[in-house]
């Protein structure tokens, strides 16, 4: 059976990237809309970004109201700043959310309507440029297709997808990510690493997601330890920035597993951050998908050195699932009660949780059958 590879028409990687990147970015259009939060705004990636533009005589407008996760009450307010500012195209800098932002953007600009209008659809039509500049590690949405907006009226994230909504240009510049605090270095990088061990264990894995996949766990599990207890180390800012990128270029391409099918709905119930409700599940969710896919959880075992070719299949694959306990408790990423969540809140909306991941289509890429009994099980632990 055939496999395609969708990645970026052009990937600009290391420090000096954004001023590197003028060039192209120049020959996108006459004026971008370039989409942020208030915090980001101020940092010197931004500045960078805008003195290079005016430089080569680029007018372009700013919107930084990207202000947590995004809603489609924010996406509305950001193509009224792309129509009335008359841009063409997009340029996206932070964290996921901005580079989200842009996807959405782009579709409202071209087809109108409301956002929830395209949820479980394939998008298409000719978008806008769109450049992508992440400043941290971890989302991969400078390399996919997807975006994900939260729907202020049902509390649903609703996951966007299409090959139009891919970027034509991600710059990835490591040194971006050095102002990111711990608890931001810890999300993000364990939201790569959840894009790398999904996309491994999923039903449509190809040999090429596999060799960038193994590639991301091996950077994560060796530097972002390292990362969070010493974020101004450039290497392993440096190994973080390629291994998000290596881990989204994954997920574009062989998706998503159980993990963010019941991440999304914890994110829109009760705010946390995605990369973090990731983490809360990640290591509950891969051992009881262990047993669908030991070979590939044993070949990540010994590609990180938490095993050895000694060790048999069954007891490579706990070892690798010990091993994410592991960087899960050295990145200090709490439980859903030490998150300050009531529990009794959150086991009364277990069933619409279990009911909204299991909609989003992702745990049906697991390699191993899930039902609902299986996914309330997992929340209930998660106490």
């Amino acid at each position: 059976m055939s496999k395609e590879f969708l990645t970026p028409k052009r990937i600009i990687t290391g420090k000096d990237a954004i001023e590197n990147s003028i060039k192209y970015l120049v020959t996108m259009g006459k004026k971008p809309l370039i989409v942020t939060g208030r915090v980001v705004a101020e940092l010197d990636s931004v500045k960078k970004l805008t003195n290079g533009l005016s430089e080569q005589g680029l007018d372009y407008s700013i919107f930084k109201d990207i202000t947590g996760e995004p809603t489609d009450v924010m996406i509305e307010k950001g193509i009224d700043a792309y129509r009335e500012n008359a841009c063409d195209f997009l340029i996206g800098i932070g964290g996921g959310s901005p580079l989200d932002a842009i996807k959405a953007i782009a579709v409202l600009s071209v087809c109108g309507g409301k956002l929830s209008d395209y949820m479980g659809k394939e998008i298409s039509g000719d978008f806008p440029p769109m450049a992508a500049i992440p400043t941290t590690a971890g989302t991969g949405s400078e390399a996919t297709k997807f975006t994900v907006i939260t729907d202020s009226k049902t509390d649903i994230k609703m996951l966007l997808k299409g090959e139009s909504l891919l970027p034509d240009l991600a710059i990835v510049d490591y040194t971006n990510t050095k102002s990111s605090p711990k608890s931001i270095t810890a999300s993000t990088g364990l939201d790569a690493l959840t894009h790398a061990v999904e996309a491994y264990t999923s039903k449509q894995a190809q040999p090429l997601t596999d060799a960038l996949a193994l590639s991301a766990v091996k950077r994560i599990f060796k530097y972002l330890p390292i990362a969070y207890t010493d974020g101004d180390n450039e290497t392993a800012r440096y190994e973080m920035s390629i291994a998000a990128l290596e881990a989204g270029i994954c997920i574009n391409n062989s998706s998503v597993t159980i993990v963010h099918g019941m991440s999304r709905p914890i994110g829109a119930l009760f705010h946390v951050p995605h990369g973090l409700s990731n983490a809360m599940l990640l290591c509950k969710c891969m051992d009881f998908a262990k047993d669908g896919a030991t070979e590939q959880f044993a070949k990540l075992s010994r590609a990180v050195g938490t095993a050895s070719d000694a060790d048999s299949d069954e007891k490579a694959a706990d070892k690798f699932i010990a091993g994410l306990f592991d960087i899960c408790r050295k990145c200090e990423v709490p439980t859903i009660s030490e998150y300050g969540i009531d529990i009794n809140d959150f086991l009364k909306l277990v069933p619409k949780m279990t009911s909204d991941a299991l909609a989003s289509g992702s745990p049906s890429n697991t390699r191993k059958n899930v039902t609902a009994e299986d996914i309330e099980e997992i929340y209930t632990s998660l106490i």
